[in-house]
C-alpha cells in the first residue's frame, strides 16, 4: 500500500475509534438530561408547558453539558431552575442571579422560599443580579441563560447593562443563550418593550455591543398563531391569561407566545 492510501486508512480509523468514545458520553449525557425534565420533583403546571418549551431540544440549541459551569439570569417561577439544578447537580456548578426584590409573583423572597435549601436543590448559589448589582465573578461561566427576561431590562432601562454583565462572566468561548417574545420586525422596537415583545434583530444589536458573535438561531419555540397585537400585551396569551375569562380559550388555543432563541458566544478560544 503506497503511503498516501495508510495514512488516509490511518486517519479514517483513527475517526472511527473517536467516534465510539464519544457516543456513549453524549448518550450519557442526553440520558442525564431527560432525567432532569423527567423528575417527578417538578412542579405539573411546569411539565404541562414542556409542549410549548422544548426545553431538552433548547439545552441541545445551546450545547449545555452536565459538567458545565452554569448561571440562569433572572429565573422567575422557576421552570428552568426545575431542569438545571438536578442535571448540573453530580459534576456542574449552577448560580442562580435573582432580580432585587420587586414583590411581584416572581419575586426573589419567593424563589428563595421554594427551592434554597431544599432537598434536589442544594447546588444552587444564589447571587443578586440587577442594574446596579452586579453578583457574578468574571470569567467565571461557560454559559449564561436567559429566557423571556430582555424585556424588563428594557422597561428598566438597562437592557444594554446587562448584555454586559454577561459577558464579564462568561470565560472566552462561552456561551450566551437568549430566549425571548419576538416583536414584528414591520414596526420599530419600543425601547420600553411596553407589551412585552422585543425585535430579533434588537436583542442582535444589544448583543453584539456587548462584544458578543451570534453563532446561531432556532425556531423551537415559533408561534404563527401569535400576532402580537393583544389588548394585554404578550401576558393576554397562556401561561398568564391578563384578561381572565375573557376570551380565554381563544387564547389558550393560540398557546404561548412567538419566542427567539439565540446562541451567542464570547470571543476567544
Amino acid at each position: 500500500m503506497s503511503p498516501a492510501p495508510k495514512i488516509r486508512a490511518a486517519l479514517l480509523a483513527g475517526f472511527a475509534l473517536c467516534l465510539a468514545c464519544t457516543l456513549p458520553a453524549k448518550a450519557a449525557e442526553d440520558a442525564a438530561l431527560q432525567a432532569a425534565i423527567q423528575s417527578p420533583q417538578r412542579s405539573p403546571k411546569f411539565v404541562s408547558r414542556d409542549a410549548a418549551r422544548h426545553p431538552a431540544a433548547e439545552l441541545e440549541f445551546f450545547g449545555l453539558r452536565p459538567n458545565a459551569s452554569v448561571v440562569e439570569i433572572w429565573p422567575g417561577g422557576g421552570y428552568w431552575t426545575e431542569i438545571l439544578a438536578p442535571y448540573l447537580a453530580a459534576r456542574g456548578t449552577y448560580t442562580v442571579a435573582l432580580p432585587v426584590d420587586s414583590g411581584d409573583e416572581h419575586s426573589a423572597a419567593k424563589f428563595r422560599a421554594k427551592f434554597e435549601g431544599k432537598p434536589g436543590y442544594t447546588n444552587l448559589h444564589l447571587v443578586t443580579l440587577d442594574k446596579d448589582q452586579y453578583g457574578l465573578r468574571p470569567g467565571s461561566a461557560d454559559f449564561v441563560l436567559t429566557f423571556r427576561n430582555v424585556h424588563n431590562w428594557m422597561g428598566g432601562g438597562y437592557a444594554l447593562n446587562m448584555f454586559q454583565a454577561f459577558y464579564s462572566a462568561l470565560k472566552p468561548g462561552g456561551i450566551l443563550g437568549v430566549e425571548e417574545h419576538r416583536g414584528l420586525d414591520t414596526v420599530p422596537q419600543d425601547p420600553t418593550a411596553d407589551n412585552g415583545y422585543v425585535r430579533q434583530d434588537y436583542t442582535v444589536a444589544l448583543a453584539k455591543q456587548a462584544g458578543f458573535e451570534l453563532v446561531g438561531s432556532s425556531e423551537l419555540n415559533a408561534n404563527p398563531r401569535d400576532t402580537k397585537l393583544w389588548p394585554k400585551g404578550v401576558w393576554t396569551l397562556p401561561p398568564t391569561f391578563a384578561l381572565g375569562a375573557t376570551d380565554r380559550a381563544k387564547y389558550a388555543a393560540i398557546g404561548e407566545a412567538d419566542n427567539f432563541i439565540l446562541k451567542f458566544k464570547k470571543p476567544g478560544k
